[in-house]
């Protein structure tokens, strides 16, 4: 139940100074906050004039472009729910179904800078969100189900495992290896975060692993595959023998522990997503660190997308870049574009799998604007990572 994409709807900071305001009279300065009247008696009136005038410009210009990007992305809304009525009567799909045209592009007027900049406002920032990295998942595992994730001896050691499982529960090869080469850039370890990869520094999601596991992905994944980690982790358990059976016994009640966990709320993205932000989802998401559940949770984030198109239908076997279209946007919203005949993903625009927001913040979507160049793409880089040292060796281990 992965949702289509992160939805962010940026709002528009409204401006203290009106467009064609009269100039502050040096006896109206007085009532206006200190710091305000510093910025504005450094500014000249004629600084000021220039710059409502060239606001107004920028607002009217901006307006304009709005009414038209509304209208654009409510058609694009409109056609995605028309699509999903046709799949639900069985009715055939076909290009009327999609918006065609490109979306209008912004070509106005930037906005200007103001010579006499605003107060800040009464309200302190609002402090950036906290996303846990390892370290953290790890401590709330221990505070929280008093367990420690077994971590691999070697790098080696977990693509083995992932092979291994994932090969079992149907993935092939292929799918596997070429979908990490895209979401880790070919070199990543089973711990890699977005964000602290490749010299970076700051995390800047919760996404982790092989597939980019979000903390909902692995809340959403116990909650509805949780019964089959539970089958997969007895049956270990009870082929396990001396000292390492008691470990394998604690981390068994953990897991169940965690499933009933995540089974607490609906089975929903929203309601997993609140779940996933809390000290327990947090220890939830430490088990994509663990040996033996880590490669479950990095298998099922893909083999959920097999098995939802298999169950609509769809039998051809994915390509890479068809498991990743749904890996990234979601089952529904990626499966409308596995089964578009290729002369329709020549024509059908990246906007109409897209929130407006998502989409204008993915330059990817935006330079590779149809189905068939996006896909395109995703080949490439695929092909191009697929050729590194992290790539290889998993690729090895299957």
């Amino acid at each position: 139940m992965r949702p289509q994409l992160i939805r962010f709807v940026p709002g528009f900071v409204a401006l203290a100074l009106a467009a064609g305001a009269p100039p502050v009279l040096a006896g109206e300065a007085d009532a206006l906050p200190p710091s305000v009247a510093n910025a504005m008696a450094q500014a000249s009136p004629q600084a000021i004039m220039e710059y409502r005038r060239k606001l107004q410009e920028y607002q009217e210009a901006r307006d304009a472009f709005e009414q038209d990007a509304n209208a654009y992305w409510s058609a694009i809304a409109d056609k995605r729910r028309g699509r999903n009525a046709k799949r639900r009567d069985r009715v055939q799909i076909s290009l009327d179904d999609y918006v065609l045209q490109q979306p209008p592009v912004y070509e106005g007027p930037k906005r200007p800078v103001n010579p006499a900049p605003e107060e800040e406002g009464g309200k302190p920032p609002r402090p950036p969100k906290t996303i846990p990295v390892v370290s953290d998942l790890v401590r709330a595992a221990a505070e929280q189900f008093q367990f420690t994730p077994q971590r691999p001896s070697s790098e080696v050691e977990f693509k083995r495992a992932y092979a291994r499982y994932a090969r079992a529960a149907g993935l092939t090869p292929e799918q596997a290896v070429r979908v990490y080469s895209f979401e880790t850039g070919g070199t990543g370890n089973y711990d890699v975060q977005a964000g602290i990869e490749h010299g970076g520094k700051r995390a800047i999601s919760t996404a982790m692993g092989y597939n980019q596991l979000l903390t909902t992905n692995t809340v959403e994944l116990l909650a509805e595959q949780g019964h089959e980690f539970v089958r997969d982790l007895t049956a270990r358990v009870a082929a396990t023998q001396g000292p390492a059976r008691k470990a394998m016994e604690h981390k068994l009640a953990v897991l169940k522990k965690m499933v009933a966990f995540t089974r607490t709320v609906p089975d929903d993205w929203s309601a997993h997503q609140r779940l996933a932000d809390t000290p327990q989802g947090w220890a939830c998401h430490a088990m994509v660190l663990d040996i033996d559940i880590g490669p479950m949770l990095q298998t099922h984030k893909l083999l959920t997308s097999v098995i939802f198109a298999r169950n609509k239908g769809y039998t051809r076997p994915l390509t890479a870049a068809e498991l990743e279209m749904m890996n990234l946007t979601g089952d529904g919203t990626g499966l409308d574009m596995v089964t578009m005949p290729q002369a329709m993903r020549e024509q059908v625009p990246t906007t109409n799998f897209f929130q407006r927001s998502g989409y204008e913040r993915n330059p990817v979507a935006i330079r590779h604007n149809t189905v068939a160049k996006l896909l395109a793409i995703t080949n490439e880089r695929m092909d191009f990572n697929s050729n590194k040292p992290g790539a290889r060796e998993l690729a090895a281990a299957f």
